[in-house]
């Protein structure tokens, strides 16, 4: 069994909200927008990290990190993806990859917005744990925990923190 921490949309702020949550996690995975180095080095620190380069990352984290990634992790096939749409209206490239690795769950980030449903079609559920940063128009920060055993997601978990109540600190 494998605890996850599922996070997106840092945007370079890394403080006690996203670490307490880390450090209770065995593995930490991020849908991109790092926002600098910094925050995926104390995050690695802490626990080992899956993670993927958003849109608004310099090319340091993009030559860190892939566009996507493709794993299985306790017989539980993911795919991530930064920007991809949701089920329906999914981007090209999300269509091009899901056809191409067919993922029990697919996460992306992008969006700010936390959404996690079944996707009936490509037969996958879709997650975007929303932002754990402090930029951006969401009114709360979320992140995602789940444990993985034997090929299944079990007690899914939404973080949430109002932002109107943080002290965060930018990282870099």
């Amino acid at each position: 069994m494998k605890k996850i921490l599922l996070l997106s949309d840092t945007h370079g702020c890394l403080d006690d909200f996203i670490l307490s949550h880390a450090e209770e996690a065995d593995e930490v995975w991020h849908a991109g927008d790092i926002g600098n180095l910094q925050v995926s080095d104390q995050l690695q620190k802490l626990r080992p990290l899956k993670a993927i380069h958003g849109n608004i990352d310099d090319h340091l984290t993009r030559m860190s990190f892939p566009e996507y990634l493709h794993f299985e992790t306790e017989g539980l096939s993911v795919l991530m993806l930064h920007i991809a749409g949701v089920p329906g209206r999914y981007k090209p490239r999300a269509k091009e990859l899901l056809a191409k690795y067919a993922p029990r769950v697919f996460i992306c980030g992008h969006s700010h917005l936390l959404k996690i449903v079944r996707d009936p079609l490509h037969q996958h559920l879709h997650m975007n744990p929303g932002a754990a940063g402090t930029h951006g128009f969401h009114k709360v920060r979320t992140m995602v925990r789940f444990r993985i055993q034997d090929g299944r997601m079990e007690s899914v978990d939404v973080i949430e923190k109002e932002r109107k109540n943080i002290s965060a600190q930018t990282v870099g």
